[in-house]
């Protein structure tokens, strides 16, 4: 098969187009051949530091695709049913290949309503959402929620998440992207190019941090008391937590976890009109490398998606 791999680490000039051997599915496991594979932020930084392993990684986490064969016990599904996931995070996945094996439960049923392409940026963005609104932040109708960066991959899936769930949503994006935040669901949107939030933006229910550095520790003055910051870009150091607990508030880092029912969840809002991938760049699985530069400038909407 065709696959995406790296000698070391480095820029996206590591990145090379390689035959490599079709794995085989195990017990419990599936084999996918993918018809697209999401590109995320986190695939620039295994790239770049080996991530959680320190050392080169194939990489991938995302995909949609149809299943080839099922490995022993794996009932879940039959060859031939289309799905998509998040397969093996924090471990190696492989999805920018054409094929992949992955647990069944870590994978769900392709919404009927979205392309294999849609599909393919819903997995590792659109989990990270839910959990950290839904799971970690519970969030509640009438809620007050902060999603920044609500222009990029898995910021535009939070403001519509976050939107279902009947909040009051806001965003941060640049003022070009405004329009299409609006267009997510958003109630509100601040240009960060021009606007300190922190000056406009208090007693909020939940902020959801994709960007890090001192997003984080500027976050907590825009809660209310018992409110909570849920950074995904970078640990919610000691200090942050200590500090959100003076305050009467409250922060926690999050790692995204496989998980079927999140995904039959994010399906189910796909397939109900209320939650759509917005694509920014289609790319084929050779120009990875590409992909990666385009990701890396931040400017992108929505999600970059590699096709096999």
């Amino acid at each position: 098969m065709r696959a995406i791999e790296q000698d070391e680490l480095g820029g996206p000039e590591v990145l090379e187009l390689v035959e490599a051997d079709r794995p085989d599915p195990g017990p419990t496991e599936v084999l996918v051949r993918v018809h697209a594979a999401g590109v995320n932020p986190t695939d620039f930084w295994h790239r770049a530091t080996g991530g959680l392993l320190g050392r080169p990684v194939r990489l991938g986490w995302e995909l949609s695709g149809v299943v080839e064969a099922a490995g022993v016990g794996a009932a879940r599904f039959r060859p031939g049913d289309e799905v998509f996931g998040m397969p093996w995070l924090p471990r190696v996945a492989g999805a920018y290949a054409e094929y992949v094996t992955a647990p069944s439960r870590h994978l769900a049923r392709k919404p009927a309503t979205l392309t294999h392409v849609q599909a393919a940026g819903l997995g590792l963005a659109g989990l990270t959402a839910w959990q950290a609104l839904v799971e970690l932040a519970e969030v509640q109708p009438g809620q007050r929620v902060l999603v920044h960066a609500a222009a990029g991959g898995v910021g535009h899936l939070a403001v519509q998440i976050a939107k279902a769930r009947g909040a009051h949503v806001i965003g941060t994006a640049r003022g070009a992207k405004h329009a299409f935040v609006r267009g997510l669901g958003a109630d509100e949107v601040i240009d960060y190019t021009t606007t300190d939030f922190t000056e406009h933006l208090h007693d909020l229910d939940v902020v959801v941090d994709t960007i890090g550095g001192d997003y984080g520790p500027r976050s907590l003055t825009t809660l209310r008391p018992g409110g909570i910051l849920v950074a995904l870009a970078s640990p919610a150091e000691t200090y942050l937590e200590e500090e959100a607990a003076r305050q009467g508030r409250r922060a926690r880092f999050m790692i995204v976890e496989p998980d079927a029912a999140g995904l039959a969840n994010l399906a189910h809002l796909a397939d109900a009109g209320l939650l759509r991938v917005e694509v920014d760049t289609v790319l084929p699985l050779e120009q990875a490398a590409k992909a990666h530069e385009i990701g890396q400038t931040g400017r992108t909407s929505g999600k970059i998606i590699l096709t096999l």
